[in-house]
């Protein structure tokens, strides 16, 4: 493990570069600005180290991280109809976009533009480091006082495990999630749409032009959706589809583990590098994850001097389904008051 400066914030902050190792090769580097992953290095077929995930090279553009890269967001990630929810009849009002009137990842005042706290542990059998994170009573427009960690675990089985936890005083919403841009060819070396991509899911959620759930489910059979054999994301990704034309491309989600939360983490997906054999597959206890494959992004200062363009990475989300705390039909992510809630995601990687 090793530990440097970064950077210094606007507020003449120092931030921190934590370089977690295990003895296959696989090397994570973390900030404890926004709890962010920025590299994640992972050994190919040929035994070559390829950095998978897009970033920046300093740890000033993380604080006004437009794109999420490598982002931990919360209290709540995805979209909120309107900003507005109600708990125990109690209405809350979040800051609302001023083009589609929505809240998306609890912007603006964002946990990945924030400075966490961060503590480390060096283990025989893996490196990991907890970001942690008080979040007030009206923080981004929720309820409750709130203790927030994020451990960020790197295991000999080359798994990068992400464990959250909360606590808040009030009953409120904890829908968090990391938002790393994965190209299993190397960040920068071009598109991912030759990526080829399983994801066990038979349905995803209806949405409407703004990408707003109604509730509904959409069966995936014989749609563009539909990855439970495995295909390239390229492969229909310009099909004539409304709810494709909607997002872009592919930025919706993907209903996991039957709609419900597991008691333990379930593999609901992979992804392959088609050029590298890089295989990585994740897991989750969550009832949902977002495939975002990066639509319209224009990036011209990416890390090792490289630009990142459309379709260049994909995300793949884990999360309560967008909008859930407004749907009834959803599982909600409301915890319940002074109760410890954790949340568990895995990505774990291998080659072909």
């Amino acid at each position: 493990m090793d530990i440097k400066k970064f950077g210094i914030t606007e507020k003449g902050e120092e931030t921190s570069l934590i370089t977690l190792k295990n003895s296959k090769g696989m090397i994570a580097e973390l900030t404890d600005m926004g709890a962010s992953l920025v590299s994640l290095i992972v050994p190919d077929k040929d035994g070559n180290p390829v950095d998978v995930v897009l970033g920046y090279p300093k740890s000033e553009d993380y604080e006004h991280n437009a794109n999420c890269y490598g982002a931990t967001i919360g209290r709540n990630g995805n979209r909120i109809e309107n900003g507005h929810f109600v708990i125990n009849g109690k209405e809350y009002q979040m800051v609302r976009h001023p083009l589609n009137g929505h809240n998306l990842h609890s912007q603006p005042d964002t946990f990945y533009t924030r400075k966490w706290n961060f503590t480390t542990e060096d283990g025989p059998d893996a490196e990991s480091v907890t970001f942690s994170l008080y979040s007030p009573d009206g923080d981004q427009g929720f309820p409750g006082n709130m203790d927030i960690e994020v451990t960020y675990t790197l295991t000999e089985d080359n798994e990068l495990m992400i464990d959250y936890y909360g606590f808040s005083d009030q009953d409120t919403v904890m829908n968090m999630t990391n938002h790393s841009y994965f190209n299993l060819n190397g960040e920068g070396s071009g598109d991912i749409l030759n990526h080829k991509v399983t994801l066990y899911s038979d349905y995803i959620t209806e949405t409407d032009a703004g990408l707003i759930p109604n509730g509904n489910l959409t069966d995936v059979t014989g749609t563009p959706f539909d990855f439970r054999e495995g295909k390239t994301i390229g492969q229909d990704i310009g099909a004539d589809n409304e709810a494709l034309r909607n997002g872009n491309g592919y930025d919706h989600n993907f209903v996991v583990n039957g709609g419900k939360r597991q008691e333990d983490a379930q593999l609901v997906g992979k992804c392959v590098g088609d050029r590298s054999g890089i295989v990585m597959e994740i897991y989750t206890d969550l009832p949902g994850m977002q495939m975002y494959t990066s639509n319209g992004m224009e990036q011209p200062n990416g890390k090792n001097g490289h630009a990142y363009h459309n379709n260049g990475a994909v995300c793949f989300e884990t999360q309560f389904a967008p909008n859930a705390v407004n749907i009834p039909e959803f599982e909600s992510p409301v915890i319940k008051a002074n109760t410890e809630v954790t949340t568990l995601t895995v990505y774990r990687f291998c080659t072909e």
